[in-house]
């Protein structure tokens, strides 16, 4: 029976009103709203359907709530529904982000109880009456302006917002996006380990080429080392001496030779 210290406005919309003479006015079909400071004043309850009389409660008549009534203490204000009409709400009204452009309507809110101060509002990308639309928080801090029936944001989609009620549409598309990270994720790894390997095949490559090239230098130290241990005081020396054998070897091929 007791009242909770916030209330969200869904919720509250699916109660009647008992006053304390035990009389039923009807369920609940709206919140009476101050937009400007974000507050609810009171609701409006409707006692028939086939008049067009409303009934308005201030906040301060609630004195006690169950699964489907709430309590209220002291007499109502008469209306009807063209007046109410005319009364300011945020309700159902459009949501802009910070270029102007609309990004869905605020299906509901979170307030106080004792004071009627509204913590945040909930937001929808579709109709709210839909059954099974996502819900996404907005806070009073990222409202930039308000007109009747629109509001600006500081935000440039739902995606900035923590969501509050999820969707299989949505949940589907969240998982999506992670599935698509990480895939992404995996696929750099593993172009980075190719990269890698790539880069060590070349070094190695790289390596063993050097080491070949050095390995030469030590051949023509062994050939000079060859040549000094002959005597030979100069190349000259060493020219003269090939040009000698190569006479002395044409010689004694031609005396081998029995056609000569």
């Amino acid at each position: 029976m007791a009242v909770p210290t916030k209330l969200l406005l869904s919720d509250l919309l699916k109660h009647s009103v008992r006053c304390e003479d035990g009389i039923n006015h009807g369920p609940i079909i709206r919140p009476w709203m101050h937009p400007p400071v974000h507050r609810i004043l009171g609701f409006v309850s409707r006692p028939s359907t086939l008049k067009l009389q409303r009934e308005v409660w201030r906040l301060d008549q609630l004195k006690g709530i169950n699964q489907q009534e709430i309590y209220v203490k002291g007499r109502c204000s008469l209306s009807d529904e063209q007046t109410l009409d005319r009364f300011p709400t945020l309700i159902n009204a459009n949501v802009f982000n910070r270029s102007g452009k609309k990004l869905g309507l605020i299906a509901d809110f979170v307030f106080e109880s004792k004071k009627g101060n509204i913590e945040y509002y909930l937001v929808s990308r579709s109709n709210p009456r839909i059954p099974g639309t996502s819900r996404w928080r907005l806070s009073i801090a990222q409202i930039r302006d308000k007109q009747p029936g629109s509001i600006s944001c500081d935000i440039d989609n739902f995606e900035d917002l923590p969501i509050q009620k999820s969707s299989l549409k949505e949940e589907f598309f969240s998982k999506s996006r992670k599935w698509k990270s990480q895939f992404e994720n995996l696929t750099n790894n593993a172009s980075d380990r190719l990269e890698g390997w790539i880069d060590d095949q070349i070094s190695e490559n790289e390596d063993e080429y050097f080491d070949s090239s050095y390995e030469m230098p030590n051949d023509y130290d062994s050939y000079d080392d060859w040549i000094d241990n002959l005597g030979i005081d100069s190349s000259e020396e060493f020219n003269r001496m090939n040009e000698r054998k190569g006479n002395t070897n044409s010689t004694n091929d031609r005396d081998l030779d029995p056609w000569i």
